[in-house]
């Protein structure tokens, strides 16, 4: 199935791992974060976006086969989620 995002079309069916992620810095370092470590560290960090990650890189290899679409929002990520999650069960 093709998912057509704003980084392109993305073929659903290769995916090895889709996650949700947001993008803090700390310190004047940037980390990738899960959204349930920013719920738990929430005032502690400055949020700088939110990711939603399609992962096709084959189990076991080194380079990595990654699309990373950008939200400003959380409300905005949970949405594009819901679009991929319908396409997915579908």
């Amino acid at each position: 199935m093709i998912y057509k995002s704003k980084e392109g079309d993305l073929d659903l069916d290769k995916i090895t791992r889709l996650y949700p992620a947001v993008v803090v810095e700390m310190q004047g370092e940037m980390a990738e974060m899960s959204l349930e470590w920013m719920d738990m560290n929430e005032g502690k960090v400055n949020i700088v976006h939110y990711v939603l990650v399609f992962d096709f890189t084959p189990l076991h290899e080194d380079v990595k086969d990654r699309t990373t679409l950008v939200f400003k929002t959380k409300d905005e990520l949970v949405s594009e989620m819901q679009v991929v999650g319908a396409l997915l069960d579908a």
